[in-house]
């Protein structure tokens, strides 16, 4: 695994920023790592690895970095929970661990650098320096992958009766003996004009 300090080099390049978001996600994502026997994310153990984010915020671009799972090659899932944590899961051994940032991590940033009047930079500052445990909650968790949810071609492809589009992986609807796709069933987060 390379140091915090050189991936904190690539996660900015990677973002285009450097803030405390990037921080707490490339430590979230070396400790994940270390917790499962991840030791060489973006090498030897690159296959072994999924990660489950639960913000779309800066860590989540830091931890991609880190981890080099991508939405596109499936072993990055994104789910919208609104919460700085992430899960990390070695699929060769089944371990995994749910990392979560302490919200305690603030006010710790605020007593280690007191003189720091910026709070963002308090963070910044702080979130490299705090111990892990200061900063993130870990806990072994149980994660079970349904097929359609793994890396590697798509195990079905259906077409919505609707619109016609095809829709992978198990993700259409039978409704009233209908097979349909997501937004046709239950609405989309956009609409035809």
């Amino acid at each position: 695994m390379e140091t915090l300090d050189e991936y904190l080099i690539r996660a900015e390049q990677s973002h285009g920023h450097m803030c405390a978001g990037q921080v707490l996600g490339v430590r979230m994502a070396m400790l994940g790592c270390r917790a499962v026997g991840a030791e060489d994310p973006l090498g030897a153990d690159k296959k072994r690895l999924l990660v489950f984010v639960e913000i779309d915020r800066c860590a989540a671009d830091a931890i991609n970095t880190v981890t080099g799972c991508r939405l596109g090659k499936r072993t990055l899932k994104y789910y919208d929970y609104g919460k700085l944590a992430a899960t990390f899961l070695n699929t060769k051994t089944g371990e995994a661990v749910r990392v979560v940032a302490r919200d305690s991590s603030r006010d710790a940033a605020d007593m280690a650098f007191p003189d720091i009047k910026d709070r963002y930079a308090r963070q910044l500052n702080a979130y490299k320096q705090l111990t892990d445990d200061e900063l993130f909650i870990v806990e072994r968790v149980k994660i079970n992958v349904p097929v359609e949810d793994q890396p590697g071609r798509p195990v079905s492809r259906v077409f919505c009766e609707q619109c016609g589009e095809g829709v992978n992986d198990r993700r259409e609807i039978v409704r009233d003996g209908r097979t349909l796709c997501r937004p046709c069933a239950d609405g989309g987060y956009y609409s035809k004009l």
